[in-house]
């Protein structure tokens, strides 16, 4: 089945834009404003999770998506939820002014795997024609007001906004949540030749959590479980290991300044490197250096 994207929508539902998050290249969030004259029309399945919010004009908004046709006045104030790979069929008898928040599956299903501890692999939204909730019109609005005027670290900001909605709607309008297929016990060989020779090449990064999962192609809450299954321990303690194994070999091979190493290796500053190199070899990096070269 086909879904369509929000730059798609437009050809079923023609309207004149009025915004638009392109540009911003935000991630699992988009934003496009619309001013629709009256119009009955059906739409396909869409490919996210669509929030509207209502900024002018009052009309009987009449909906068919997911059981039968249903009715309710819209206006300033007013939100409609449409969950994603569901058609629907919209109509409306006033010109309205209106605003399409539009969040990825894979970013609720993200959130909702590390809330509900298992592996989510689809979440639908309750068919809500009409609600009157301050926290979407609130976090659209800062959308807004971000897309706008931006600001430091902005990407990081539109990232926490949509956490935050992620977790709203699944509080109060998630309906079904459909659990992935049980992975077999540990990663593919694949997986975990992919994920090692990431974190090799990487030592000297801050990795998250987030980034080996990406490398691995599962959620977050997956490769916590899947990875100490393969390694025999958690990522952040494979990675202190390898980390702190780059250092003796560095360490060992020449006699490059010992801050030069913490850095290369991963570790916040020298002290921080001898403080874990004591705890896991009983002596400090200096001491090691003066063994292997006597």
């Amino acid at each position: 089945m086909a879904l369509i994207t929000p730059e798609e929508l437009p050809i079923w539902v023609p309207g004149d834009l009025t915004v638009d998050s392109a540009s911003q290249r935000w991630k699992d969030v988009r934003i496009r404003g619309y001013h629709y004259n009256s119009l009955d029309v059906p739409i396909p399945p869409m490919r996210d999770y669509m929030i509207v919010v209502y900024r002018a004009g009052l009309t009987p908004m009449n909906r068919k998506s997911s059981g039968p046709w249903r009715q309710a006045e819209v206006g300033p104030g007013s939100v409609s939820l449409l969950t994603h790979s569901t058609d629907s069929h919209w109509r409306w008898t006033v010109p309205i002014e209106v605003q399409h928040l539009y969040i990825s599956p894979c970013r609720l299903a993200e959130i909702a795997s590390d809330i509900y501890e298992r592996d989510i692999k689809w979440v639908e939204l309750r068919d809500v024609l009409r609600a009157d909730d301050d926290v979407l019109i609130g976090a659209m609005s800062e959308l807004i007001q971000e897309l706008r005027c931006g600001g430091l670290g902005g990407s990081l900001y539109v990232e926490a906004i949509t956490n935050q909605i992620c977790v709203h709607l699944l509080r109060n309008y998630a309906g079904e949540l459909r659990q992935a297929p049980q992975a077999k016990s540990g990663l593919s060989p694949t997986q975990a030749r992919r994920v090692r020779e990431f974190m090799e090449k990487n030592l000297d990064r801050n990795l998250s959590l987030a980034d080996i999962a990406q490398v691995a192609n599962i959620s977050v809450f997956h490769l916590i479980r899947q990875f100490n299954e393969t390694f025999g321990c958690p990522p952040y303690v494979y990675l202190m290991h390898r980390r702190l194994e780059r250092a003796r070999e560095m360490i060992a091979s020449g006699d490059r300044a010992l801050k030069c190493v913490a850095v290369s290796c991963g570790f916040s500053d020298q002290s921080h490197m001898t403080r874990l190199f004591r705890r896991e070899f009983k002596m400090t990096p200096g001491e090691y250096r003066r063994n292997v070269q006597s």
